[in-house]
């Protein structure tokens, strides 16, 4: 896992700096940074954003990111322990995309995510909970069942909620290209920092949220 002071500090070691909230990202591809260059994959571009737009209080802040491309649910659910080892106080969790390009019962991919945010609450660790919109192609029963998870979860956990991790791109035409990688799925540079000027006032909650759970 790769951690980076953005606020309070320069360079990041594992010294947990005081007063210091330590926000993990926990994801897949979309947030692990897949085929970009290294400052340029989400967690990066959060921290510069965060540098630019402040934290709550001015906290400072550690952005780890572990995430791994390719992951499910149920990868998450094998490696949540190994993560939490991080001790974060504060987690992004993005996952299920990889389920739905798959086709998994949508009731597995609830249960996994459910273990994932029952672990985070048992150790107090406040979650944006992030989904993606399932479309028509695997019927409109299963894109019922995707759709109502993450609403339902973040609910039933006090989480934050953003719905759809690719919301802020441009697609009322369907033309996604000039904001994804050749791949036509995965964001590019540009993509990523739409999305994250989209989501980083709600990092900033998860922040704030954190911050006052340490006092």
């Amino acid at each position: 896992m790769i951690g980076a002071m953005v606020c309070g500090g320069a360079a990041a070691d594992d010294a947990q700096a005081p007063g210091e909230i330590r926000v993990m990202a926990f994801g897949d591809s979309l947030t692990a940074g897949y085929g970009l260059a290294r400052d340029d994959g989400f967690v990066p571009q959060l921290g510069v954003w965060l540098r630019e737009n402040g934290t709550p209080g001015g906290v400072p802040v550690r952005l780890i990111n572990a995430s791994v491309s390719g992951s499910t649910t149920a990868g998450g659910v094998r490696r949540i322990d190994w993560a939490l080892g991080d001790a974060p106080d504060a987690m992004i969790v993005e996952l299920g995309g990889n389920d739905l390009l798959r086709g998994v019962d949508p009731a597995e991919t609830r249960a996994n995510l459910e273990q994932i945010l029952s672990k985070a609450a048992e150790k107090d660790i406040e979650v944006l909970l992030v989904g993606l919109i399932a479309k028509n192609n695997y019927g409109p029963d299963y894109r019922a069942a995707f759709n109502a998870i993450y609403p339902d979860l973040a609910q039933k956990y006090g989480t934050l909620l953003m719905l759809d991790f690719f919301a802020a791109l441009p697609d009322a035409t369907g033309d996604l290209v000039p904001n994804v990688q050749n791949d036509g799925t995965h964001p590019n540079a540009k993509g990523v920092s739409l999305i994250v000027e989209d989501i980083g006032p709600q990092v900033q909650d998860l922040i704030a949220r954190s911050a006052e759970n340490a006092e």
